[in-house]
């Protein structure tokens, strides 16, 4: 077998040490999982932004706010992000207003009501960015853990070879080094996605909290 052939990459993961094997099976579904998610929340932020500006055109365009409840009610397996927001106030904003009770109670269960499904909706939406943080933080560390594995077992091999040179060493430290290799390929696409989810999460967000303010200040015109 030729130089090439022994440290190409397929046989540096064949030749490996079982532990160092053990540590690129668990990077490799680490970054699977990742990759995974990553996919997931790519198509669920993108479908709350898009069904939240669908939401508030059809809100800000001046239509009746009970056929816009209403409307809500009948897709509720469908609405996401402000318009369950909406919902979830205004219900609230109707039961309280036909019981007669004074309006700062009103306002004030509104207010509750929006208060929890806005946060259960941004609780969704930041649902398994954790997992990709950890990702980004742990896999380069678990990945250095099978390089200096292998490295040990390299050098350690050294000591059955009378004359040692760099072609007793090579294979040894090339295959411990792709244990590195596949932690930052598992890491650096769980750090970026999770930025840039986080930071598109976060807009979202405050898209949820401004509808909400000016929500409640629609509805304290209605109780005048």
């Amino acid at each position: 077998m030729n130089v090439t052939e022994d440290l190409s990459i397929l046989s540096l993961i064949a030749n490996a040490s079982l532990l160092v094997k053990l540590v690129m099976a668990l990077l490799g579904t680490v970054s699977f999982m990742s990759w995974y998610w990553i996919f997931r929340k790519w198509f669920q932020i993108g479908n709350a932004r898009k069904k939240t500006d669908l939401f508030e055109r059809d809100f800000w365009s001046g239509g009746d706010l009970n056929a816009l409840y209403q409307s809500a009610t009948t897709s509720r397996h469908e609405a996401a992000g402000m318009e369950r927001i909406f919902e979830a106030g205004y219900r609230e904003f109707a039961k309280l207003r036909g019981k007669s009770m004074d309006h700062g109670a009103v306002m004030d269960g509104a207010r509750r009501a929006m208060r929890a499904t806005y946060q259960r909706e941004v609780d969704d939406l930041e649902a398994h960015l954790a997992f990709l943080a950890s990702v980004g933080s742990v896999s380069p560390y678990v990945g250095l853990f099978g390089t200096v594995w292998g490295i040990m077992n390299a050098f350690r091999g050294l000591s059955n070879v009378g004359s040692a040179t760099l072609a007793h060493v090579a294979p040894g430290i090339a295959e411990a080094l792709v244990a590195t290799a596949i932690g930052l390929f598992a890491a650096i696409p769980a750090v970026v996605a999770y930025n840039r989810f986080a930071h598109d999460i976060d807009r979202i967000a405050i898209r949820f909290e401004s509808f909400t303010e000016e929500f409640l200040n629609i509805l304290q015109r209605q109780l005048r």
